[in-house]
């Protein structure tokens, strides 16, 4: 896959070369924006040469073992700033462009646009993919796969795994492949996985739990392994001891039907739990139910589901996108309705502080748990991710809001211990093409598609105390509403004297 092509100069109409991100070409845009220009007649003024889409990522939370990407002695950055290009090894320099992006407990995994697998974070168990068991708080190429072109990654608590092609493959059949690391997975270098699936079978999709890891095929069919004791493998049973890999064959519509055979699309596993949608936009879970995170009012072994059961308060709706946490799960809808349910004692439902309670025991309830799916945010939301403790989610307005455990800033703004509910994360320029969150951390890629969105990172780049109230307001004047809400959270912490936590320092 071709890098995109570097852009390169702005022209402007007076024929003048503006060489990208220079002092003079932020001026300009600065000065036709404070004249109250509209914003397309400003971007009409200027011709894009080798027109790029740009990419930035931004990591923040709890920092403990560098995951955040900083090699600062901070224990938690509660302000997003995008990672500078110059961390990463790939081509393009401040033009790289992102696929995707994934948080485990305490590592982090990012996917550039040249197929190039970046790990940096906590490496206990081999998950940062580097044959060590040392930890970097820089990322660092996983040099094992450069013969491969990455197309996702998936982090578990101790345990990476992405799907790549080939870089030499013959002919333009695609040859998705697993390839996994870390605990339990027999390698602390990115081994070739096949499991229960033959070798040409194509993967869509995999998910990484605490201890166990399912990976979804093309044609719709799960495999699963690791621990099973909870039953997370979802093969009836329960069992001691690490699992091989074998495919899923049974599905329970109702308790009293025979299970069938369903066609899978989309998965997400939890600490102890798994879930998936199936091609009619039902959703499946299994493994442990004690906190009500599978969404179901009973569960038939004690406080475990065997095999995937159908949730059947969620029967009607079409559910495009199934999002797992710790010990609470959150389903989206095809119309952008959020779903969530299980355990919410430190806010990770959305809910408040109080949640309804829920207990397999039904005279032993003592903890803020719902069993069955609630409707958290009724319409608007594009993307969900669920973290061990916390909640993102990216809305139709541009805007993301978290929800949970946000003793480190991972949740929201706020500096409350708990956000009970949706709170804003106004931090982040660009458009949210994938959210990620993980033990403490959170993480976010955003995209810039426009000559617009581009000027907008170029000016996030370079503000400072002296011109962010300039930038703020001409930005809220030309419809940059994120370059704005940053601009008004960047002036508020320095002038709160807090200015230190966004220094370079954090990096050096």
């Amino acid at each position: 896959m071709p890098l995109a092509p570097k852009f390169d100069v702005v022209v402007a109409a007076s024929e003048r070369i503006i060489p990208r991100g220079s002092v003079f070409f932020i001026d300009l845009v600065l000065q036709k924006m404070s004249s109250q220009m509209d914003i397309s007649d400003i971007l009409c003024e200027f011709e894009v040469i080798k027109f790029p889409t740009k990419s930035a990522i931004y990591v923040w939370g709890y920092n403990q073992s560098g995951q955040t990407g900083r090699n600062g002695q901070k224990k938690h950055l509660r302000i997003p700033k995008s990672l500078s290009p110059t961390l990463f090894e790939c081509l393009g320099g401040g033009n790289s462009c992102w696929l995707d992006i994934s948080c485990g407990r305490e590592h982090t995994a990012a996917v550039a646009s040249d197929g190039s697998l970046f790990t940096w974070g906590s490496n206990d168990f081999g998950q940062l993919g580097d044959g060590s068991e040392e930890g970097s708080k820089h990322p660092k190429k996983v040099k094992a796969l450069e013969s491969e072109f990455v197309k996702s990654v998936s982090c578990g608590a101790h345990c990476t795994a992405a799907i790549a092609e080939p870089r030499d493959k013959n002919g333009t059949e695609s040859i998705r492949q697993l390839w996994v690391w870390g605990q339990n997975q027999g390698s602390n270098f990115p081994r070739l996985f096949w499991g229960a699936f033959t070798p040409n079978t194509i993967v869509r999709q995999v998910s990484c739990g605490s201890v166990h890891v399912v990976a979804l095929s093309e044609d719709g069919l799960l495999q699963a392994w690791g621990y099973n004791e909870y039953g997370q493998l979802g093969r009836g049973f329960t069992c001691e001891g690490l699992q091989g890999a074998r495919v899923i064959s049974a599905y329970a519509k109702f308790l009293d039907e025979a299970p069938e055979i369903v066609k899978i699309m989309q998965i997400s596993c939890g600490e102890y739990h798994t879930a998936a949608i199936s091609e009619n936009g039902q959703v499946y879970t299994w493994g442990l139910g004690s906190m009500g995170q599978l969404g179901h009012v009973s569960l038939q072994s004690g406080d475990k589901e065997l095999i995937p059961r159908r949730v059947v308060a969620l029967d009607g709706i079409y559910v495009r996108e199934v999002a797992c946490g710790g010990v609470h799960t959150c389903a989206l809808t095809e119309k952008g309705a959020l779903y969530a349910w299980g355990g919410g004692q430190v806010g990770q439902l959305g809910l408040g502080p109080q949640t309804g309670f829920f207990s397999c025991n039904p005279n032993e309830s003592d903890m803020m748990l719902r069993n069955i799916p609630v409707s958290v945010i009724p319409s608007g939301v594009q993307l969900v991710a669920c973290g061990h403790s916390h909640t993102l989610a990216y809305m139709k307005d541009g805007r993301i809001h978290g929800w949970g455990y946000n003793s480190y800033g991972q949740a929201a703004n706020d500096k409350s211990t708990y956000a009970w509910y949706p709170s804003p994360v106004d931090w982040c320029v660009g458009e949210v093409r994938k959210l990620a969150a993980g033990g403490g951390h959170s993480a976010v890629l955003t995209d810039a598609c426009t000559l617009k969105e581009l000027c907008e990172f170029r000016l996030a780049e370079s503000v400072n105390l002296s011109n962010a109230a300039l930038i703020e307001d001409v930005a809220s004047r030309t419809g940059s509403d994120a370059l704005a809400r940053l601009c008004e959270r960047l002036r508020e912490r320095w002038l709160d004297g807090q200015k230190c936590d966004l220094e370079d320092e954090e990096d050096g």
